[in-house]
């Protein structure tokens, strides 16, 4: 048993004391009121910005639920509405400052992830554990180019 706060009661924990499904919430560290499923929809957004329906389209949700999920964003400060400079009758949804920093402190904690499995398995065999869940997954499933929105 973990009595971490929020732990819930009998779940179970890692062998590090930690329960699994925490990994993913503290990697959003300094940002309490993100969920995962807000970082799914945060890359969704994209560099660009992206009407409520693209975001829909690429998370294979109805607009009506992108939109839901924008609204709770934008009032927790990671992304902004504004006109469409290509069709003014259209808005775009926008990652705020807030909103790439969440998506950065992600992706670094993932990176120290990655290189702990790293140390500890070898680079081959994690090369090796990824291509086999890239084969596992289907092509359209995730968008492996997020992490390059920020490096340019």
């Amino acid at each position: 048993m973990c009595d971490a706060p929020g732990h819930e009661p009998g779940a179970r924990t890692s062998a590090g004391g930690g329960a699994g499904f925490e990994l993913p919430l503290l990697l959003f560290h300094g940002h309490p009121d993100v969920r995962p499923a807000y970082g799914f929809a945060l890359q969704a957004v994209g560099r660009d910005g992206a009407t409520a329906s693209e975001i829909g389209r690429r998370l294979g949700v109805s607009k009506q639920a992108a939109g839901k999920t924008v609204e709770k964003l934008e009032g927790l400060g990671y992304v902004e509405r504004v006109d469409d400079p290509r069709d003014g009758r259209r808005k775009l949804v926008r990652l705020t400052a807030r909103g790439i920093d969440v998506l950065v402190r992600s992706a670094e904690g993932f990176d120290r992830l990655r290189a702990e499995w790293v140390r500890v398995l070898g680079a081959d065999r994690v090369r090796a554990m990824e291509a086999d869940l890239r084969a596992m997954a289907p092509a359209s499933a995730f968008r492996l180019d997020a992490a390059g929105w920020f490096n340019d």
